[in-house]
């Protein structure tokens, strides 16, 4: 009997040790639920404003636009995501399978969305041509770094003896951070681009010749460590992996004053040949710096896994980023620019800051008004008692006025009958 009653005691504290866990599990961040809605409202805003407002949409080349803050928040809030996701795992073969499966499911999912099958809203056709299709965009560029985020976080998590060693707790994260921008900035300074030509379709092609409405261009090059839109490494790679037909096809550089480009984005001649060229902004070599932005918001959120205390959170959350920030603005003083197309590393972490910075701010104000609740909550039996005697005195003055009325009406009714 005795045992009986203990296996009914050992049930019942694993059944209250589970409920906490499924509260654990339903549990959400606010601040990066409201960040996330933030950065899909900031999508859509320079989706359509982005045409009419020079300032709201993409920088041609150099320089930081409203824009230009979309995709390092959504690479921001992936890696902090991910930390979250993978802070207990228990079998790293299978969580290397399911995040492999759903890296390559968002990758497809992307060549479907960006890679020509569809046609636009204005059309009724779709299909799309193999010989031109994209293979790289937005979600393939997601996709990449939530892979290499994942990884690392399955294979090499992040472990801390005492409280504050969280660098040192993931310096395998950090390794892999600087070997990625050290590959970043070897081929883009060191690579040799030489002089290249592409082909263009002009027309539609008539069936006897297909070749009469194309016209070759050539770009002159023969440089090395040049960060133009003409002659840089990231477009050379993309020419030479991907080819020169799968690139994207409307690079916001035509928006140069070079280009001479319209409102509607058609090039008047003269313009440099270059002008006319595709260049993916989501190519083979910004991928590595996309990269490195997940491993940086992998980061924010191993803060909040590790820490418990808000102040601690909020300290460190902020000291990376003005650390980041400060980094950013001093290689943009020695020459590195903010370019959006290259991902260079200034942009990087200008643009990571930025996130850490605004998620910091969603987080405070997320945290005071929780905290503001609870103290409502703390003042709610004074308030309760005060609300109650409230209700009982409105519900006595109605009662009366009802039986008032009610007599008035009786004895107005008596009165008649009487008269």
């Amino acid at each position: 009997m005795a045992d009986y009653v203990a296996l009914l005691k050992d049930q019942g504290e694993a059944v209250e040790d589970e409920e906490p866990k499924v509260k654990r599990r339903s549990s959400r961040i606010a601040s990066l639920d409201v960040f996330r809605g933030l950065s899909v409202f900031l999508m859509m805003l320079v989706d359509y404003a982005g045409p009419v407002l020079p300032s709201i949409g993409h920088s041609p080349w150099n320089g930081l636009h409203l824009a230009d803050f979309v995709m390092p928040f959504f690479l921001f809030i992936a890696g902090f995501a991910l930390a979250l996701a993978y802070k207990n795992v228990t079998d790293r073969v299978l969580a290397t399978h399911k995040a492999v499966l759903r890296a390559v499911k968002l990758f497809f999912l992307g060549i479907f969305l960006q890679g020509g099958y569809l046609h636009g809203t204005a059309s009724l056709t779709f299909g799309v041509d193999i010989e031109r299709i994209r293979w790289f965009g937005i979600l393939q560029r997601i996709s990449i770094g939530c892979i290499v985020a994942a990884l690392c976080e399955i294979w090499f998590p992040c472990k801390i003896q005492r409280e504050g060693r969280l660098f040192k707790g993931s310096y395998l994260h950090w390794c892999l951070a600087f070997a990625l921008l050290t590959i970043y900035t070897g081929l883009l300074y060191g690579l040799y681009v030489p002089d290249w030509q592409f082909r263009l379709q002009r027309s539609t092609p008539s069936v006897l010749s297909s070749n009469d409405s194309d016209i070759i261009y050539r770009v002159k090059c023969a440089v090395r460590g040049d960060l133009g839109p003409a002659c840089n490494s990231a477009g050379v790679i993309d020419r030479y992996v991907l080819g020169v037909d799968h690139l994207y096809r409307n690079p916001v550089y035509r928006k140069l004053k070079e280009c001479n480009s319209s409102k509607s984005g058609q090039i008047s001649d003269p313009s440099p040949s270059w002008c006319y060229a595709p260049f993916d902004p989501e190519g083979i070599l910004s991928s590595l710096t996309a990269a490195v932005a997940c491993i940086i918001g992998l980061h924010y959120g191993h803060v909040l896994v590790q820490l418990e205390d808000h102040r601690s959170r909020l300290l460190h959350w902020i000291s990376l980023s003005i650390f980041l920030l400060s980094l950013g603005f001093l290689l943009t003083f020695l020459g590195i620019p903010l370019n959006k197309p290259l991902y260079t590393i200034s942009y990087l972490l200008v643009t990571s800051a930025s996130a850490g910075i605004t998620f910091c701010v969603l987080y405070l104000l997320s945290w005071r008004l929780t905290f503001s609740l609870k103290q409502l909550k703390g003042r709610g039996r004074l308030l309760s008692c005060q609300l109650e005697q409230s209700k009982l005195c409105y519900r006595r003055c109605v009662r009366w006025m009802f039986v008032i009325t009610n007599g008035w009406h009786v004895c107005w009714s008596g009165w008649e009958n009487i008269l």
